[in-house]
């Protein structure tokens, strides 16, 4: 969307917004690792995110469709960069064309930096001389169907010593349409300021937007300042002095100065924060923190998950079946054709192409390098018995790991709420990858489990999934079937089903009564798309995980054993009141 309409209710509302750049990474396993990053960061509420536009258009392509995929499948807004840097007008025109029928209505205009290997920047015969020419073009091409950004330098331009001149250049782009400004970096707040007030003076009156570099490393600081020829002050310099050896000192004093230059920023009436993240996150995360500026004590998600930016999808898609909801970027893949499944339900079982994994080209599993299975091993060990694999899952639950293959992100907040429970399970051989408690009518606004608008209420049921052996299964279905109210499914990769549903039972697992609407279920179980997920569940015992280990070594053979004999089982305790259903499994 454009996010004009975003902006103006921070405005109204008197809030400060943020945003986050990235940088398309060189390496495809470098873009998986950013796609899962940024759908991390997406939780931190951004009002949109921007990519950049490598110098002389050497990222072009990857930064088009990095911003198709994310608005697509993150439910972000995304502002994309387009420099002039050896773009001819043609291109130029394409680029537009193509980002207007992607729904990309927003970028960021910017003349560009030289190419690699170049010290100078030359104009392109056939393409534009600066960003007001860009902004120019794009408004007389496109009228305001695009939202314009262009760049600005509190300390002028590098290529530019007079302040007056540069600011004249900047109002021409501003008179030529532009609707936002962001800045370059900086680290003197009074330099800022100064910058700003001469803008207004000059009758520039556009949200002008401060950028915002933390403090990583003493090296790349050092390097980046002294490219952009920005002023550092005397109290950072001695500070970044006495620790510039010691790197873990210096994250901790760049989280410090940014989020106090940030508190001068918010305090004298900055509209937003643009922050370059480098695509990093720790530092960015702890000085929102530290700012106050990230809501923990209400909910703000309109459904369980975010939603896509495209209107078509977001209005078509208001359930989603459990199953991916660990691995969002998997399940976003399988419904990238969203027309083969009416009114956004996962239930055409006629389709052709229903529970093909069709991998969206940008998105798919990590590259499995040396580098990658090293960190993995050394995420989850070299296990040579069910005990360790077991201990595997129990670290997850603890915290101990942040990921498994089943798991893109932590034991999210609710599942926590359970945690005894899962790792009591997971200690008897019940592999949870899966999980969420009861939940019996708290308040929509509530901070771990609450979506939907404000004045609701939501429910959900207790709901497990695992994969555990024969034995385990043949006991655990004995106990089952002497409970009322629960409903269950059990698949070997082979085919193997055992379960009490029918094959094309639903069960609404999350739903909300909210004022002035029916009833809403976003999030089921469907019998029939879990005998979908099966393939892709045991398929990551294999594919991401002995995959890492030497062929037929001891940790390879297990997990290929694990794949062949256990069964992926998911439970659904019905009663969402009174049930406990992890208790009356765990006492037999």
């Amino acid at each position: 969307m454009n996010i004009s309409t975003k902006l103006d209710e921070y405005n109204n509302q008197g809030k400060t917004f943020y945003s986050f750049e990235f940088f398309p990474p060189k390496t495809d396993f470098g873009l998986d690792n950013l796609y899962s990053r940024i759908d991390r960061m997406a939780s931190l509420g951004p009002a949109y995110i921007d990519i950049t536009w490598g110098a002389g258009g050497s990222t072009a392509d990857k930064t088009f469709e990095m911003s198709k995929t994310i608005q697509k499948y993150f439910g972000l807004d995304v502002m994309m960069h387009l420099t002039c840097t050896n773009m001819p007008s043609d291109s130029i025109k394409k680029i537009l064309s193509d980002a207007q029928k992607n729904n990309i209505s927003n970028i960021l205009a910017l003349r560009g930096d030289p190419p690699d290997g170049s010290s100078a920047w030359k104009k392109n015969d056939s393409g534009f001389n600066y960003g007001a020419d860009l902004v120019k073009f794009i408004r007389k091409e496109h009228g305001n169907n695009f939202f314009l950004g262009v760049g600005a330098y509190p300390e002028t331009h590098q290529e530019q010593k007079n302040a007056d001149l540069d600011i004249s250049y900047l109002k021409e782009k501003v008179d030529a349409g532009a609707d936002i400004i962001v800045t370059q970096l900086f680290y003197d707040v009074k330099n800022f300021l100064l910058f700003r007030d001469k803008c207004s003076q000059a009758g520039i009156n556009i949200p002008i937007i401060p950028g915002i570099m933390p403090i990583h490393n003493y090296a790349r600081f050092i390097k980046f300042t002294q490219f952009c020829k920005v002023s550092i002050p005397n109290s950072v310099s001695d500070a970044l002095e006495l620790i510039k050896n010691d790197d873990s000192s210096v994250i901790d004093y760049g989280i410090e100065q940014a989020s106090n230059m940030c508190e001068k920023l918010i305090e004298e009436g900055v509209p937003g924060l643009h922050f370059y993240t480098l695509n990093l996150e720790h530092s960015v995360t702890e000085i929102l923190s530290t700012l106050d500026l990230v809501s923990t004590h209400k909910s703000n998600r309109v459904l369980p998950w975010r939603q896509s930016t495209l209107d078509q999808r977001k209005l078509s898609e208001d359930v989603r079946p459990i199953f991916w909801s660990n691995r969002p970027v998997s399940y976003l893949t399988r419904t990238e054709t969203w027309d083969d499944f009416p009114n956004g339900r996962w239930g055409d079982i006629s389709s052709p192409t229903f529970g093909e994994l069709n991998q969206y080209h940008a998105i798919r599993a990590g590259s499995q390098s040396d580098k990658v299975k090293a960190r993995r091993r050394k995420l989850w060990g070299e296990p040579i018995s069910i005990k360790e694999i077991s201990d595997v899952f129990v670290s997850f639950c603890k915290g101990k790991i942040n990921s498994l293959p089943w798991c893109e992100t932590p034991l999210a907040i609710e599942s926590k709420q359970i945690l005894d429970d899962l790792v009591a399970l997971n200690q008897e051989g019940y592999f949870t990858i899966n999980s969420q408690p009861k939940v019996g009518g708290l308040p929509s606004e509530d901070p771990n489990f609450g979506w939907g608008a404000k004045g609701g209420k939501v429910f959900q049921k207790a709901y497990l999934e695992f994969f555990t052996s024969k034995d385990n299964l043949d006991r655990l279905v004995l106990r089952l079937d002497e409970l009322n109210d629960i409903s269950y499914q059990a698949l070997s990769f082979d085919g193997d089903l055992i379960s009490n549903l029918s094959e094309n039972n639903v069960n609404a697992v999350t739903w909300g009564v909210f004022p002035g609407q029916g009833i809403l279920q976003p999030t089921i179980v469907d019998a029939r798309s879990f005998l979908i997920w099966k393939d892709e569940a045991f398929g990551l015992w294999i594919n991401d995980w002995a995959s890492i280990y030497k062929t037929n070594s001891d940790s390879y053979n297990l997990l290929h054993q694990i794949h062949d004999t256990h069964y992926l089982v998911n439970i659904v305790d019905n009663d969402f009141i009174d049930g406990n259903m992890i208790k009356h499994i765990l006492e037999k």
